[in-house]
């Protein structure tokens, strides 16, 4: 067998070359990341509107002007003058009716029908572009690998938030009732902003490929995550909270600050005949923890930004840099709504304040567990 020299030609013959394999990472498909980005931005749009509109139609007393729930044919506004009495007459069965508003005529009732409405058709809006992305994604095989089953959860939930929307609504038709429970408020909010922090933690997710992920998670910050995590847990009970308050419209009875009716602790705070209900039923004792959780939110930002600004990530410290200067202007806005009495469009801007400040947090979380890798010039790779 002849020997082979020590020093041979290498072949330009790229043909004849081995493939080279690469990780199994950039193997597997990416799917349509950016499409379905771009899809999760529609629906966050779409379901901080509906948060919004469905703070106006609480705000509005509009919540109860529809009495019955039909997902299909309840997308039609009444077409004639007859199908618009028929609705008042519906309307006037409920005890809001009796107790609130026995002087309203056909034209208040359109006022408030219209609230209530739009807040139902933009849900149905949020059904059908979700349903359409989601099937037309699946059919044509552009859902990246893992990704099925998290598309497929936010479906699941915005159902559920339909049927949890009627049986909050149900709550206030029967006798001794002319608002919804509170607490049912507070479920249903809270369902909003949950199906809301998926999305926007979704969105951070597909800003990157997965291979990008995998090495900025090497060089996440464990603690200062686990501290944003516990951040944006609170931030969601103080969410759950507000909702109580709006529900018993106990910001609009206590309009002082710092103090409560010139008292620190009210003295009304306890009531025995309402024992536990007073956590739901009380208004003294319902904006004073609301008072105080907000006290405890902010504080605990402070320490969860002055850990952040440690961070060797300049992207890291600016997203926690934002998150604190939100917190600042939401504590700001919950003065001023104590203040006047959480007039409309005061109170709307609170509640879309909540929104930004709860998706702000979860981008800062989202950038202490996955930084953005940075040069020694400090520009963002």
């Amino acid at each position: 067998m002849a020997k082979r020299p020590v020093f041979e030609e290498i072949s330009d013959d790229k043909a004849s070359r081995p493939a080279i394999q690469t990780g199994m990472i950039d193997a597997a498909p990416k799917g349509a990341r950016k499409a379905i980005r771009l899809w999760m931005i529609v629906l966050f749009i779409l379901v901080a509107a509906m948060i919004a509109l469905g703070g106006a139609t609480r705000l509005t007393g509009s919540g109860l002007s529809i009495t019955e729930w039909a997902p299909v044919t309840g997308a039609l506004p009444p077409g004639s003058d007859a199908d618009w009495q028929a609705e008042f007459d519906a309307y006037k069965q409920i005890p809001q009716y009796a107790e609130v508003n026995p002087d309203m005529d056909l034209a208040g009732f359109k006022q408030i029908y219209w609230w209530e409405w739009s807040h139902r058709l933009l849900g149905r809006v949020i059904g059908l572009v979700w349903a359409v992305g989601f099937l037309g994604f699946l059919i044509t095989r552009r859902i990246p690998v893992g990704w099925t089953s998290r598309m497929l959860t936010l479906g699941v939930l915005g159902g559920m938030q339909g049927a949890l929307g009627w049986w909050m609504v149900s709550s206030g038709l029967v006798a001794g009732m002319v608002r919804v429970a509170s607490y049912r408020l507070a479920l249903h909010l809270g369902l909003a902003f949950l199906i809301l922090g998926l999305i926007a933690w979704y969105a951070n997710q597909l800003s990157r490929s997965e291979a990008e992920l995998l090495r900025a998670r090497r060089a996440g910050e464990r603690k200062l995550f686990g501290m944003s995590t516990g951040l944006m847990h609170l931030a969601f009970v103080q969410i759950l909270l507000g909702a109580l308050v709006a529900g018993i419209d106990a910001g609009r009875q206590y309009t002082g600050w710092p103090t409560m009716g010139g008292e620190w602790i009210p003295a009304a705070i306890w009531d025995a005949a309402l024992g536990w209900r007073n956590f739901f039923e009380n208004p003294a004792l319902v904006q004073f923890i609301h008072r105080m959780a907000g006290y405890l939110l902010a504080i605990f930002a402070v320490v969860v930004w002055l850990r952040a600004r440690r961070s060797p990530h300049p992207v890291t410290r600016g997203a926690f840099t934002a998150m604190i200067v939100m917190v600042a202007v939401q504590v700001g806005l919950g003065i001023m709504n104590v203040l006047h009495a959480s007039p409309l469009s005061l109170a709307l801007t609170h509640q879309l304040g909540a929104i930004a400040l709860f998706t702000l947090i979860i981008r800062a979380r989202h950038h202490a567990r996955y930084p953005f890798e940075t040069s020694v010039r400090g520009d963002r790779k």
